[in-house]
C-alpha cells in the first residue's frame, strides 16, 4: 500500500477491517469445502489412510489460506525454515503460542503432523470433523493425550503441542507462560526428541484477549524459526524447567519478524 494511503487513517482503517473479513471468510470457505468430504470419507476409509489424507488436506488447505493472506491482506510470513523437519522422523514439536495463527502456520508446512488441540476446537462444527479425520488429539484428559500422541509417534507422525496450554497473555511483553509437563511426558514415553520452534509476530493480533472483531494492525509480519533440539527427556519435571528457560532466552533475543 502507498504511503499516501497509510497517511490517511480512515482509508487504511477501512482496509484493515476489510482484510480481517476477507481472512475469516477465506478460512471458513476452505473449511466448509472439506467438511462434507471429511464426514463422508472418515467412516469408510481405513484409519491410517484417512489420517494421512486428512493431514495432507489440512496442510494444502492452510497453505492456500496463507497464500491468500499474503496476497490480499498485507501479511508477510517467514515460515519456510519448518520445511527442514519434514523428513526427520517422529519428534515432539513445541513452540510458544502468541496467536491463533500459530497452528495454521506450522501445519501448512508439514504433511504428517498430529496437533494437540483444545477440546472446544475439536467440538467446533467447522473444525471438528477435519481435525478428527486427521487424527488430531483432544487436550484432555492428560493420560489420554500422552497415550494417543505416543501411538501417533510410533506410527511415524510428528506431534505439535503448545506446552503453555493456551495463548500467551500480554505478548510480546510477556514472552511465555509457565509450561505444563505434557510435552515432556509424551517425548519421554515415546523416546523421541523435542524440537523447539520460536514464533514471533509484529503485532499481538489474535493473541489472548484480542477480540475477534478487532481488526489487525497491518502489515502483519510473522516468523517461525528453528531453535534447539533436545534428546528424549529422562526427567520430565526437570526437562520442562529447562525447556521454559530455553524458550524465554530465545524470545529475549533482539530479532524482528
Amino acid at each position: 500500500m502507498s504511503a499516501r494511503l497509510r497517511s490517511t487513517s480512515l482509508p487504511w482503517g477501512v482496509y484493515e477491517h476489510l482484510a480481517m473479513v476477507l481472512g475469516f471468510c477465506a478460512l471458513a470457505l476452505l473449511c466448509l469445502a472439506w467438511l462434507p468430504l471429511a464426514f463422508a470419507l472418515r467412516p469408510v476409509l481405513p484409519q491410517r489412510l484417512g489420517q494421512r489424507l486428512g493431514r495432507r488436506v489440512v496442510m494444502h488447505g492452510f497453505r492456500l489460506y496463507i497464500g491468500l493472506l499474503r496476497l490480499l491482506c498485507a501479511c508477510r510470513f517467514d515460515i519456510e525454515a519448518i520445511d527442514a523437519l519434514r523428513d526427520q522422523g517422529p519428534m515432539v514439536i513445541v513452540a510458544n503460542h502468541p496467536s491463533l495463527l500459530d497452528a495454521v502456520l506450522i501445519t501448512s508446512r508439514l504433511p504428517n503432523v498430529v496437533c494437540v488441540m483444545k477440546a472446544e476446537v475439536m467440538d467446533n462444527p467447522l473444525f471438528g470433523a477435519p481435525a478428527r479425520m486427521a487424527g488430531y488429539v483432544r487436550n484432555e484428559p492428560p493420560l489420554h493425550v500422552v497415550l494417543r500422541c505416543r501411538e501417533a509417534l510410533r506410527q511415524g507422525a510428528q506431534v505439535v503441542i503448545f506446552p503453555e496450554g493456551t495463548r500467551t497473555p500480554g505478548y510480546p511483553a510477556n514472552p511465555v507462560n509457565p509450561l505444563s509437563r505434557t510435552a515432556a511426558l509424551i517425548a519421554s514415553r515415546a523416546g523421541v526428541p523435542v524440537q523447539t520452534l520460536i514464533i514471533e509476530f509484529s503485532s499481538p493480533y489474535l493473541g489472548k484477549g484480542w477480540p475477534l472483531q478487532r481488526a489487525p494492525r497491518l502489515p502483519l509480519a510473522g516468523r517461525i524459526r528453528l531453535a534447539q533440539r533436545f534428546e528424549p527427556p529422562r526427567d520430565p519435571r526437570a526437562f520442562t524447567t529447562e525447556l521454559e528457560a530455553h524458550l524465554r532466552a530465545e524470545l529475549a533475543r533482539p530479532t524482528t519478524p
